[in-house]
């Protein structure tokens, strides 16, 4: 009778530590995924500081910075925009501002189109001074709020992989206003990591013509388990493996399968790598690495000086003038 007392005692002691360890799993993923939640935790509010306390403050930068967001503001204040919608399979409503190129502009062989992705916690606005010089060379504009951030619905923020999904609903809106686009995929960070896997999917449209891919991750496995131990100050096993099931469970997909290294395997659509190499929130080795993995036709350039996100604050005229040139040869 003792043994089996023990025995019990011990089951209850495991069951209580296993739904212990449960629900600290579901506090990481909601912490790192769920932006309501990450508001409870003024989570958004940190991770602005750390981010802006980990980039490059020189005087250049913020210089050009400066200037950049005043030419987008004059420009904001001028250019016809549209909000636009569309409902995910999963019923979410994604929002986007379109900014339809002036008459005239479009390429003479098809229209030019532009998608714009934001980055982790971003938001459609963000990319607006991209928007500003892609518009100015001619292009339409779709810029997304990605699902659940900004004006998007969505329970989890997709680390490139449900958003991959919901940009080939942003190809198809395209396709209705302009059958014979030829679309540009522009991502920052996690948006990047959007478009190599959009761009590396066997369904990826026709249509889509390069990819500009701006400091970019190799997996979004690995940096959730980055996050755990930066964040948290712990492994990343086995909280991260216990994560990816619990997203499963609750989000429906797995974070092993958002891996921009896997898809740029088999990616046939040209691609220009950028990266800051004094990046501190996603190594540029990254980059490297994608670059060498890459089957498609592509370009690496690495810009000296900047952080993370910051290669058009570092140098706005050999920034833009490398995405044109690059653009030039494949539209």
């Amino acid at each position: 009778m003792r043994g089996k007392k023990k025995i019990r005692i011990a089951a209850a002691v495991a069951a209580a530590l296993f739904a212990v360890y449960t629900v600290f799993v579901y506090f990481l993923v909601s912490a790192c995924l769920v932006p309501s939640f990450m508001d409870k935790l003024d989570a958004f509010e940190d991770i602005t500081r750390k981010c802006y306390s980990e980039q490059v403050q020189t005087a250049d930068i913020k210089e050009n910075r400066t200037q950049l967001l005043s030419e987008t503001e004059e420009w904001l204040e001028k250019a016809e925009r549209r909000k636009v919608q569309v409902r995910t399979a999963d019923g979410y409503l994604l929002t986007a501002a379109e900014f339809p190129a002036e008459s005239g502009e479009a390429g003479e062989n098809g229209d030019k189109w532009v998608l714009l992705l934001h980055g982790y916690t971003g938001w459609k606005e963000e990319m607006y001074q991209f928007a500003c010089w892609y518009h100015g060379q001619g292009y339409s504009v779709l810029v997304p709020d990605l699902r659940c951030q900004g004006e998007s619905e969505g329970d989890f923020i997709g680390m490139g992989w449900t958003d991959h999904f919901d940009c080939e609903l942003w190809t198809s809106y395209i396709l209705e206003q302009s059958p014979e686009a030829q679309i540009v995929l522009h991502g920052q960070s996690m948006g990047a990591a959007a478009a190599l896997i959009m761009a590396g999917s066997p369904e990826v449209s026709d249509h889509i013509k390069a990819v500009v891919s701006d400091s970019a991750y190799t997996s979004g496995y690995e940096m959730f388990g980055d996050k755990i131990t930066e964040w948290f100050h712990l492994p990343a096993a086995p909280f991260v493996d216990s994560a990816c099931v619990m997203l499963r469970l609750r989000g429906g997909y797995n974070l092993k399968d958002a891996s921009p290294l896997r898809a740029v395997k088999s990616s046939g659509i040209p691609t220009l790598f950028i990266h800051g190499d004094e990046d501190r929130m996603i190594d540029v080795n990254m980059s490297y690495e994608l670059f060498e993995a890459a089957a498609c036709e592509k370009e690496l350039f690495i810009v000296e000086g900047a952080g993370h996100a910051q290669a058009q604050d570092k140098s706005p005229d050999l920034y833009y003038g490398r995405i044109g040139e690059f653009l030039d040869r494949y539209l």
